[in-house]
């Protein structure tokens, strides 16, 4: 199957999108790189035949033979054909889906590194598996980047299993797993996930305390999904770590909600609803003044009170219920402008989210304090090499060029697409737009046409489903709140009649497919059968004997239903109102007439839009109320159809111009954060020689406190604060009184004298505590083989990230206040560069001090310890000594006592007898025969017998 060759204007024929001239200059030799990628794709092709005489067993082996060629010396360009028929052939063995030519095409440009401009409806997901399995047989990882943790887990299941098929491990990083169930995710061949979760994931793995908590791997090769969503619309915001902040400011964020909902708008305060800005006016300062009893809202003391009103009066007129966020659960739970889904455990920044909070009346969480932070700019910049997948990537191409250096390569559909776009039709006001908007829906909802309708918030939404519920036209909502049934919704979409009001549908990451989704119909029986239900992961081979006629079945099924929904006009996509970008409207557009299904699309508009209030010309306006125009009659004017594409333009500029302010800012914090992580990770990983960087940081210390006291002339040095600086760090051995004296008074020391008096000190020093920890059993077992090094390794490390978020959390203030700089005359960017760099240098000056202060710190609470236990072994010892000696004289004397009770009389029986005799003899009332006779009396009766 070859395909047909594709003409120079190929890259830049997109329907309804003006390319200007410098885009085209900036894009020129597209079409070779077209026709490039064709004549590849024509060899992939060409092996469909030698690939579909593989056995399973034969086809699965081509991983082993691709990655020993690579192994051989071969480069992944060498191996790019065989690789991409490998996943073409092992797709429709497992998903009945065989990558369409230029879908192969597509694959090519994402491998060299490009952002391919897919149609809606043209099967991106299946692109995406070509380019992965090539870089992966690298073994170095491939990252896939989706938009939601929905379409992660869904993205990495179902192509999952080609991966699998064919010997490749598959991660899904999610929000909520612990590190070891992520590092096992990152350590797969290819791996799925938000840019949300890669970001904080890295970021994070710069904070870890010990490597086995570490979780990602290299960054070698990404590809992101919906990359104008993620790299353009997201980029706006940082991704931030925190933590909570120092001090209570609840209060202080309900008084001024409190305020601000008495003050008026454009009396008290002026917004510009341009620039999303807002500023106090006099009237206002006043009410702010009377309102806390104080004289002067400008001066020093109440500048917090400044950044309080401006977020309170922000949260009241810029940040709206419904639009902007929602509130579930007591919690302010922000909405993705561009997706229409919640962002789960997301807040604004500087205490925005906090006045939102006061406003609604909700919990006032504390304010938290910038851990760690970088742009999804500069995140997605570490890749070795990026490519991204959209179907609207052209609007934006000289930003992917100037930022990331990556190429647009629109891909010819599949199909011819056959929608219809029309014409919009502009109202004067919106209550006459939005009677015909319900008007024109219930017309294609009798004929069976099914209608996608877009809004651009949920407050939107529900106001149409209300309208459509009091006329009884059955009808599903998808918004912020009804995330749940996402995939759902959209899968009945395409259905018959159906009607369907949806917020923003970029990256919703599933088809609407006229008369029903068979591969949804599908799956969703063989899981749900009774007898025996079937999951592709548990019990792959059953699953994949038993899908093609699941498939075929469910085909079936719907191919009725298909072919009614095509005669009734396919489904017709019905626009709100535009949004800011035009993108976002394309993308809209684009869910109808994929794979060459009939379709139409067309947009109501009003006057009193907020793009059209914001940003219409003045003529358009006159036009619109002159009064020559009934609020039902809708206008078709080029003057309007102009101001509306003049409107788009002005704001995707501004937001170009907030994306690249937001970028140079974090420029001038990526070389500082750059080698803050990289010399952080080689200490934590212990590739670094710590023996070799102490040694630097103790000279480098006492050169810095010396240069920092001994100016101007030796006898104005004041040494005794040097000395006593100098005890703060390490124990001073050398006496300072001698040193004067050694040179005969102050006047004759020089700076050298002065630091090579310490530096050999600090040495002596430490080596003598090198020599302590070495013989510190305590230390040893607390700190294993090596306790200095590892001592010194974990003190350096507590110093670099404390530091760090102080530094950060000063740069941060530094942000805030830099902007007034233009008042003076001087570029805020140069001055928040240049302070920045000599905040950096001193923060890393009292990295290298403060490090060695704990060094010293540490060993001499080991040493403490250690003779603490000393002691406290010593005074066990001798209580245990004491008390065994004690217990041992009881026992002798028990057994004394014992031994005189139980032992026999030497005299036996007949001695006892007689000594009882004699005992009763001396004793009173004795029974003797000589009765109570003395001894003298005995002597002289025997001397009488005789």
């Amino acid at each position: 199957m070859a395909i047909k060759p594709l003409g120079w204007g190929t890259a830049f024929a997109i329907k309804g999108v003006t390319v200007s001239i410098f885009d085209k200059i900036l894009r020129m030799g597209e079409g070779r790189t077209l026709r490039r990628f064709e004549a590849l794709a024509n060899e992939v092709v060409a092996l469909d035949d030698e690939f579909g005489q593989m056995s399973d067993e034969a086809l699965q082996g081509m991983t082993d033979e691709l990655r020993a060629a690579l192994d051989e010396g071969a480069t992944l360009d060498d191996i790019l054909v065989r690789a991409f028929a490998t996943v073409r052939e092992a797709a429709w063995r497992v998903l009945g889906q065989k990558p369409y030519p230029v879908q192969i095409i597509g694959g090519i440009a994402l491998h060299r590194g490009n952002i391919a401009e897919m149609k809606t409806g043209e099967g991106k997901t299946l692109v995406a598996t070509m380019p992965s399995y090539l870089n992966a047989l690298t073994g170095r990882g491939v990252h896939v980047v989706t938009v939601n943790d929905y379409l992660a887990s869904y993205q990495s299941e179902l192509m999952g299993r080609v991966y699998r098929f064919l010997g490749m491990s598959v991660g899904c990083i999610v929000n909520g797993q612990d590190p070891k169930t992520r590092r096992e995710q990152y350590a797969a061949d290819i791996t799925y996930g938000t840019n949300n979760e890669f970001g904080f994931d890295y970021l994070r793995d710069n904070m870890v305390q010990r490597t086995e908590d570490l979780v990602q791997r290299e960054h070698n090769f990404a590809i992101v999904d919906e990359v104008d969503s993620i790299l353009i619309d997201e980029a706006r915001t940082p991704l931030i770590i925190s933590g909570p902040a120092m001090g209570e400011a609840d209060a202080a964020y309900a008084k001024f909600a409190q305020l601000v909902a008495m003050m008026e708008r454009e009396v008290d305060y002026e917004v510009d609803e341009k620039k999303r800005t807002v500023g106090i006016l006099e009237p206002g300062i006043d009410k702010v003044e009377d309102y806390f009893n104080i004289d002067n809202l400008y001066r020093a003391e109440h500048t917090p009170r400044i950044g309080f009103l401006n977020n309170a009066i922000k949260a009241k007129e810029l940040f709206k219920r419904d639009r902007d966020y929602i509130v579930r659960n007591n919690e302010i739970i922000i909405v993705d402008e561009h997706t229409g889904r919640t962002m789960e455990g997301r807040r604004y920044s500087e205490g925005l989210h906090q006045a939102i909070e006061a406003k609604e009346h909700v919990p006032v969480k504390p304010e938290n304090q910038t851990l760690a932070t970088i742009t999804l700019q500069n995140y997605f910049r570490l890749y070795d090499k990026l490519s991204g997948m959209t179907g609207t990537a052209e609007t934006e191409a000289a930003e992917f060029m100037s930022t990331f250096k990556l190429g647009v390569i629109p891909i010819p559909t599949n199909k011819p697409v056959v929608r219809i776009d029309k014409t919009d039709l502009v109202f004067p006001t919106r209550e006459g737009k939005l009677r015909a908007i319900v008007e024109d829906i219930a017309q294609r909802h009798e004929t069976g046409q099914p209608v996608l309708v877009g809004t651009t918030d949920v407050a939107k939404s529900e106001e149409l489903s209300r309208m459509l519920r009091e006329r009884k036209i059955p009808h599903n909502v998808l918004n912020a709140k009804e995330h749940a049934r996402e995939a759902e919704i959209v899968f009945e979409a395409g259905r018959l009649g159906q009607v369907t009001i949806a917020t923003n549908m970029a990256g919703r990451g599933t088809d609407i497919m006229l008369g029903g989704n068979p591969e949804h119909i599908a799956e969703q029986a063989l899981r749900g059968r009774k007898d025996n239900p079937l999951d592709p992961e548990d019990n792959p081979e059953e699953w994949r004997e038993a899908y093609p006629k699941a498939l075929e079945e469910a085909k079936n099924q719907v191919a009725d239903e298909h072919e009614r929904v095509k005669e009734a006009g396919g489904l017709y996509v019905l626009g709100t109102e535009r949004h800011d970008s035009r993108r976002i409207d394309n993308q809209l557009r684009g869910r109808s007439g994929r794979q060459g299904d009939p379709g139409e699309s067309r947009f109501y508009l009003s006057m009193e839009d907020p793009l059209m209030q914001r940003f219409a010309s003045g003529l358009a306006q006159r036009i619109m109320s002159s009064g020559s125009f009934p609020p039902d009659m809708p206008l078709e004017n080029k003057v309007v159809a102009k101001s509306i594409r003049s409107a788009q333009q002005q704001v995707e500029a501004l937001h170009f111009e907030m994306r690249k302010n937001v970028l140079k800012y974090d420029d001038v914090m990526t070389d500082q954060r750059n080698l803050i992580y990289t010399q952080r990770r080689q200490v934590l990983e212990k590739n670094i020689d710590l023996d070799e960087l102490i040694p630097g940081y103790l000279d480098q210390t006492i050169s810095e406190a010396v240069h920092a006291t001994c100016q101007g002339s030796a006898e104005e040095w004041n040494l005794e604060s040097l000395w006593a600086s100098m005890r703060g760090i390490y124990p001073v051995g050398v006496d300072r009184r001698e040193l004067v004296e050694s040179v005969g008074g102050q006047t004759g020391l020089t700076l050298e004298d002065v630091a090579n008096a310490l530096t050999d000190d600090i040495y002596a020093a430490h080596d003598r505590m090198v020599d302590s920890m070495s013989a510190n059993p305590l230390a040893h077992a607390q700190l294993g083989d090596q306790p200095v090094a590892e001592m010194e390794r974990r003190v350096l490390l507590a110093t670099v990230d404390r530091l760090w978020q102080e530094h950060l959390y000063e740069m941060d203030y530094l942000r805030e206040g830099i902007g007034l700089r233009a008042m003076g005359q001087r570029d805020p960017l140069v001055e928040y560069s240049s302070e920045g760099a000599h905040m950096f240098q001193g923060m890393m000056g009292r990295v290298r001090e403060e490090t060695v202060a704990g060094i010293f710190s540490a060993a001499g609470q080991f040493e403490q310890a250690l003779a603490q236990r000393v002691d406290a072994e010593e005074r066990e010892a001798a209580e245990a000594a004491q008390q065994a000696q004690e217990e041992q004289d009881a026992a002798v004397d028990e057994k004394v006592a014992q031994a005189l009770a139980q032992a026999p009389s030497v005299m036996g029986d007949t001695g006892r007898a007689s000594r009882q005799k004699v005992l009763g003899r001396a004793g009173n009332g004795g029974t003797g025969q000589t009765g109570g006779l003395n001894r003298e009396e005995r002597r002289r009766r025997k001397r009488n017998k005789r």
